[in-house]
């Protein structure tokens, strides 16, 4: 047999599990380690409502337009979603209506600067949802970029510790040296496996906000231009 095999298979088993790095590492180390899981698992549950939000966004603003194209009457929509809460183009519509509602209240008096009232209304609404749908996405992009210097810092420190205690047992050998090092760098594996997914998630959803926000513009311009159009036709009856 090849003697660097018998010396392996004489030498003692190291326990390499994740549970033994973890518990064997210096406490700085671990609280990087606790510190980046509770951030992966903050990052999963950001990931899972935001996603489930734009699908159910996606799926109201699709009803709205359905029932906003079928020939209904304007005031008759309005009157059904004004006194409950509402939330993307349904929100936009009400806001714009609410607007023209309160113009002709007044007796008509305010309708020849509408239009623009009505526009800057529209904007308004929007950006408001563009931030509700943003909303805590930058906690992804903060832990996708600072996650794996956490981790390299862990690893660091990780490190250190293992060649202050090999500077002072005197023994370089590798099964002295390999356990404290693997220790140290999976902080850095924790970080990465923390930074990837919200980097990739932050990047998906930002999309999806993107194109949450061109479809409410695009609804907004066209919206206006009925309102409009309507105000032309008292202004000149």
């Amino acid at each position: 047999m090849n003697p660097a095999v018998e010396i392996a298979q004489a030498a003692p088993q190291v326990d390499m599990s994740f549970w033994t790095l973890f518990w064997h590492a210096h406490i700085v180390v671990k609280l990087v380690m606790m510190g980046l899981l509770a951030a992966s698992i903050w990052c999963w549950s950001i990931i899972i409502d935001k996603t489930l939000l734009y699908r159910r966004t996606r799926q109201d603003m699709d009803a709205f337009e359905e029932v906003f194209w079928s020939g209904r009457s304007l005031e008759e929509l309005y009157r059904d979603l004004a006194n409950r809460p509402v939330n993307d183009m349904a929100a936009v519509f009400v806001a714009a209506m609410r607007e023209w509602k309160r113009s002709f209240e007044n007796g008509g008096r305010s309708v020849a600067s509408l239009s623009a009232r009505i526009d800057k209304v529209l904007d308004v609404t929007i950006q408001r949802e563009a931030e509700r749908l943003e909303s805590k996405l930058l906690v992804l992009s903060t832990i996708a970029s600072s996650a794996p210097f956490i981790g390299l810092f862990g690893t660091v420190w990780g490190i250190m510790t293992s060649f202050t205690a090999i500077a002072v047992s005197k023994n370089s050998s590798l099964a002295v040296v390999a356990p404290g090092i693997a220790e140290a760098l999976f902080a850095t594996a924790i970080g990465l496996f923390a930074a990837i997914p919200a980097l990739m998630a932050y990047n998906k959803l930002q999309a999806e906000v993107a194109k949450a926000q061109n479809r409410l513009e695009a609804f907004a311009d066209e919206f206006s231009a009925i309102l409009s159009r309507q105000i032309d036709e008292r202004l000149a009856a």
